[in-house]
């Protein structure tokens, strides 16, 4: 048997704001070992006997971010497919595209989906569980695994099952609801995993949701494939697609079949939805308290705090989570987490960059750190890895100068074409046509300064760049950040 895992990688996880943003969700939170939610999830997958292939769902501007993320953990290069969405449009979209392409290419497959933000403590459960929905999958179920509830919990939804045939998907309850659940027996959480054949699910999505599976069908018609060794990628075609219905694949599918069978298993799961869940994974103190940082505390219980660069002190409090990032702080009381939700649809409101971005922001060829900005100036830490280069561009508004602090650089400067080593500097004017690049084995890391009358970053205009974002390569174009 070909067992394909089909990792779901979406979502702004915007209870986790501020270590959440719209450009950093929550699939690349890394925990306290190093490893990202993302890689945990392939680590799981890639374990599962019979895995030879990946396929991944995510929005089309964390390729590269998710391929270095896997490129860390998959020393065995197993082989990998994305399926790159231009924005999103929920999981039956996403199962859809899947599904599809599986059987296109190897029909005869059983799917395993996994939403990317979960863990999973026990794999050998884990993969008993997986064993035993594969065969009921091969019978032709739509099979999903319900997690033995430890609690009347309602931040999950439920589902009643009979034997192993799915009678009904609840939505969250409230507590006395749950509480019901528990003692009536024959109700599990829902995890939002499945395991199924191309074939069955794209039955019952003909049957149940027609309009998805066919626009999505034509959406992969028109789309672009770049294949590669152990690599393909399927880039979704972003006019189609938006004609997608947006709707989860419970709602639009396994809440209406009829062909639905459950899993019922113990396997350490965990929704990492909230600094409550997160916060958890952490061993508390004999006070309570749950600690990630540099913290100092005095006649502090109950609490969880996160702290990654500065000092966090606290006295005389309880029952908070505090969670500092370099540009924001967030201070909730645990029984408010499900509230940050607000605080990040306030902030996206007011168009506010931390609901988008962090002080280091992330690029296909490195990333850079905002380090202090004002007034016509703005100075930014820069690191290119070793063999990658930014876009050939230019910029109206501003001028850059740039110091390299280690390694060395490759630099065009309109007509100006050299080597910038350790210590050395090269002034780059407006509107003159630039590139910088990383030659070396190491990475390059180099001090920024822009001096100018308007310093966003959509002040670029690309000539040619490496990385697929100048649609028309003779053409110049306005485009997204360098």
């Amino acid at each position: 048997m070909t067992l394909i895992p089909v990792i779901i990688s979406g979502g702004a996880g915007t209870r986790l704001w501020p270590v959440s943003r719209e450009s950093h969700p929550k699939p690349f939170i890394k925990l306290a070992d190093g490893q990202s939610l993302l890689q945990k999830t392939f680590l799981r997958a890639a374990a599962l006997p019979g895995v030879e292939e990946v396929y991944t769902v995510t929005n089309r501007d964390f390729f590269f971010k998710t391929e270095d993320d896997y490129a860390a953990v998959n020393p065995g290069k197993l082989s990998t497919t994305y399926l790159l969405e231009p924005f999103g449009r929920n999981t039956a979209a996403a199962v859809a595209a899947a599904a599809l392409h599986a059987e296109s290419q190897q029909p005869d497959a059983v799917l395993l989906v996994m939403p990317a933000d979960h863990l999973i403590h026990d794999q050998a459960a884990f993969a008993t569980a997986v064993q035993q929905a594969a065969e009921l999958a091969r019978d032709g179920w739509l099979v999903t695994f319900g997690i033995e509830p430890e609690a009347p919990d309602t931040g999950f939804g439920y589902i009643e099952a009979d034997g192993h045939k799915v009678k009904r998907f609840v939505e969250k309850p409230d507590l006395d609801t749950a509480r019901g659940f528990l003692q009536q027996g024959g109700y599990y959480w829902n995890s939002g995993m499945f395991c199924f054949t191309p074939a069955t699910i794209l039955r019952e999505m003909q049957r149940h949701c027609a309009e998805i599976v066919e626009g999505v069908q034509d959406c992969l018609g028109r789309s672009r494939r770049v294949q590669g060794e152990g690599i393909m990628q399927v880039e979704l075609d972003a006019r189609s697609f938006a004609h997608v219905h947006d709707q989860s694949i419970d709602y639009a599918v396994a809440e209406k079949s009829d062909q639905v069978a459950i899993v019922p298993c113990n396997i350490g799961w965990t929704d990492i939805g909230s600094w409550t869940a997160l916060s958890n994974l952490l061993t508390s103190d004999a006070n309570g308290n749950r600690i990630d940082g540099d913290v100092v505390l005095h006649d502090v219980k109950d609490c969880a705090i996160h702290g990654e660069q500065r000092l966090i002190g606290a006295a005389g409090v309880q029952g908070l989570i505090i969670v500092d990032t370099p540009d924001a702080l967030l201070v909730v009381s645990k029984d408010n987490t499900q509230d940050v939700r607000q605080l990040y649809a306030a902030l996206k409101a007011r168009g506010h960059d931390t609901h988008k971005l962090h002080r280091t922001v992330h690029r296909p060829w490195g990333t850079y750190t905002v380090l202090e900005e004002g007034p016509q100036f703005k100075i930014k830490r820069i690191e290119v890895k070793p063999g990658a280069s930014l876009s050939l561009q230019m910029h109206h508004h501003r001028s850059e100068h740039w110091v390299v602090v280690s390694g060395t650089a490759k630099i065009i400067n309109g007509e100006d074409d050299r080597f910038v080593r350790t210590n050395e500097s090269t002034f780059i004017p407006p509107c003159t046509p630039h590139r910088l690049m990383n030659p070396g084995k190491v990475s390059l890391v180099m001090i920024e300064v822009q001096s100018g009358d308007y310093l966003g970053e959509d002040d670029i205009v690309r000539f040619a760049d490496a990385y697929g974002r100048v649609a028309k390569p003779e053409n110049a174009q306005a485009a997204q950040p360098a």
